[in-house]
């Protein structure tokens, strides 16, 4: 095993001209969890969509999981963001994402993620087809599958981006107990504009002019 989950050397990411993240490092021991806070705008998704590797910074070192090419740092991070980030196919295909996955780890996943008995409710069931952008499923549903997804990928490193922040009250909690089976024993980055999501087994940055400083 790596002795980081995640190793983040100067690493720096302009946009537009704009200097987004600046000379910004950062070490995650697996099993480890990072919680970033701060203004909307100030980068934090950025960061995320860097180790999940979907930006390539202008500069410094990206390691995941051992791994540093963006191809294959994406086989070791899943990402679990706040807007409904499901294609327009069925549940089966958004979970697995094209790969072969058997049966049971599937089941095992949706069971995991409180998905099991509302499929099990569908004629479809697996099958069925979520709509364009996922709009034939709630906010909640669409994270659980992402969760779900996730979950089959068994990724070592798990980004969170305000995963519970576009949901209702009564949907909360539901996602949550899902999320932390999904957390156990995985290095964690989670990014929020309210710590106060964040439990006590949370090391705290907030992210100031593009570098993370202790909350």
């Amino acid at each position: 095993m790596c002795q980081y989950a995640v190793e983040l050397d100067n690493i720096s990411f302009s946009y537009e001209g704009n200097m987004v993240i600046d000379n910004l490092s950062l070490r995650v021991r697996p099993g480890e969890h990072i919680g970033i806070v701060g203004s909307s705008g100030c980068g934090k998704s950025t960061l995320l969509k860097i180790l999940a590797g979907l930006y390539v910074p202008d500069c410094g070192k990206v390691v995941v999981a051992g791994e540093q090419f963006p191809e294959k740092i994406r086989e070791h991070a899943a990402l679990v963001m706040q807007n409904n980030s499901l294609f327009p196919l069925s549940i089966r295909d958004n979970i697995t994402c094209g790969h072969d996955i058997m049966e049971e780890t599937i089941w095992t996943a949706c069971q995991n993620a409180s998905l099991a008995k509302w499929i099990e409710s569908l004629p479809d069931g697996l099958n069925t087809n979520v709509g364009e952008r996922g709009n034939q499923v709630s906010g909640g549903q669409a994270q659980r599958i992402q969760i779900a997804r996730a979950l089959c990928k068994n990724a070592q490193v798990i980004l969170l981006d305000e995963p519970v922040s576009a949901l209702d009250q009564d949907t909360v909690q539901s996602v949550l107990n899902a999320l932390n089976k999904l957390l156990i024993g995985r290095a964690v980055i989670h990014v929020t504009h309210h710590r106060e999501t964040l439990d006590n087994g949370y090391t705290v940055y907030r992210m100031e002019g593009g570098k993370l400083v202790r909350a």
